[in-house]
């Protein structure tokens, strides 16, 4: 049997790795034969043998992972950025997402989370101005004055929760005093805010 060379064998380890982070899933065979210029054969056996070796996982379609990134999934967690919510969460369309980041688990913890890009100024009170990152965790309930992605038959925004039981109703309310609060009978929560991500200036 032939040896691996080793530069064949990294490309193909650098592409698999460069595609997962920005497609959180793993390239076809064929993709990995078209990204790096080699014959789909030739890229076939190849990751037979990287697996034999223990370089990678490899179980089938679009299953492949590097040691790599086992190791990086032990301390990050992969974050989908949305550039809206309008479509739902977490339903949202893959055309909907950005990219996807890696976010270390020791400063942001475990769980599922989104990236959400604010957009207007509605939500500078709370410190979120235009074009700001907020890292929202997925879930279906809020505290009173929790900072939700609240979705509203077909449309999301974000804004501060506040049940109104005895006028059965919900306030959602923006932190910018130009900006009216928003009464609705019910509405879906898509998410909580729980950090931001902005530059400093």
């Amino acid at each position: 049997m032939r040896a691996l060379q080793p530069e064949r064998e990294k490309r193909i380890q650098n592409y698999i790795q460069g595609f997962i982070e920005s497609h959180g899933c793993s390239p076809s065979n064929r993709e990995i034969a078209v990204g790096t210029g080699l014959p789909l054969t030739t890229v076939q056996r190849y990751l037979k043998r990287m697996k034999q070796n223990g370089i990678i996982n490899y179980d089938g379609v679009r299953s492949i992972t590097t040691r790599q990134q086992n190791q990086t999934k032990e301390t990050s967690n992969l974050v989908p950025v949305l550039e809206s919510v309008t479509r739902g969460v977490p339903k949202y369309a893959e055309d909907n997402v950005k990219e996807y980041v890696r976010l270390p688990v020791a400063l942001f913890g475990r769980g599922d989370f989104f990236l959400l890009r604010a957009y207007g100024d509605s939500m500078t009170g709370a410190g979120i101005d235009d074009g700001d990152l907020v890292l929202i965790r997925q879930q279906n309930y809020a505290d009173p004055g929790q900072i939700v992605v609240a979705l509203m038959e077909d449309e999301a925004t974000l804004k501060r929760y506040y049940p109104e039981p005895r006028y059965h109703r919900i306030r959602l309310h923006p932190e910018n005093p130009d900006y009216q609060e928003i009464y609705v009978k019910k509405c879906i929560i898509q998410g909580v805010a729980v950090k931001l991500l902005k530059d400093l200036v």
